[in-house]
């Protein structure tokens, strides 16, 4: 399979994190975001929402949507639950991550970090939309080291894309210790680096 990713997106992360944890081989296409390269006719023509990451499957086609990818890959894996109701309570997860953490801390890191925005060019709901997600999770890992059940899965592979960047959206993990000592344990099981120094 091919993968066209941009490296500075945790969607396209997660990803590559779900493929190297489960040793399938593939080939990585940078494309970046920032230089519209998912705006070219070649690119729309995998995937007419221009968006990354897609996958491409040699005998399927293109696959978008990182959370669609990631649990295709992960299918009949430890990295979905098998219990029924653990398994919905990570997909409680994954949609909860697409809806209101990615469009709070990722939107705020790529101001902040890449267009380089200045505060009055900022949403000022932003911040604190951010401070309310990891209030959140902060308090769902207070008595529990993973999101769902009493290991890793795909909730944990989707909340750490972006979390572990928090630093570049200005914001403090360490007013959320529970969510930086989950982060950290996370990137040790997915033997990445630590994002946050």
């Amino acid at each position: 399979m091919t993968i066209y990713g941009d490296s500075i997106s945790g969607n396209c992360l997660k990803v590559k994190f779900v493929a190297d944890r489960l040793g399938l081989p593939y080939d990585w296409v940078e494309v970046s975001v920032l230089k519209g390269e998912t705006r070219t006719p070649e690119f729309l023509g995998m995937n007419p929402a221009g968006q990354v990451p897609v996958v491409v499957f040699a005998d399927d086609g293109p696959l978008a949507q990182s959370n669609a990818i990631m649990l295709h890959l992960a299918q009949n894996t430890d990295l979905i639950p098998e219990d029924a109701f653990d398994r919905a309570l990570m997909f409680q997860w994954l949609f909860w991550e697409q809806y209101s953490h990615e469009t709070a801390i990722a939107v705020l890191r790529f101001h902040r970090f890449y267009l380089k925005k200045t505060e009055d060019q900022i949403d000022p709901a932003l911040p604190g939309k951010c401070a309310r997600v990891l209030a959140l999770m902060n308090s769902h890992l207070e008595t529990r080291q993973y999101f769902v059940g009493s290991k890793l899965s795909l909730a944990d592979v989707a909340l750490v894309a972006y979390t572990r960047f928090s630093h570049q959206a200005g914001l403090d993990l360490k007013q959320y210790p529970h969510v930086r000592t989950w982060v950290r344990r996370i990137e040790d099981e997915l033997n990445i680096e630590h994002a946050e120094p």
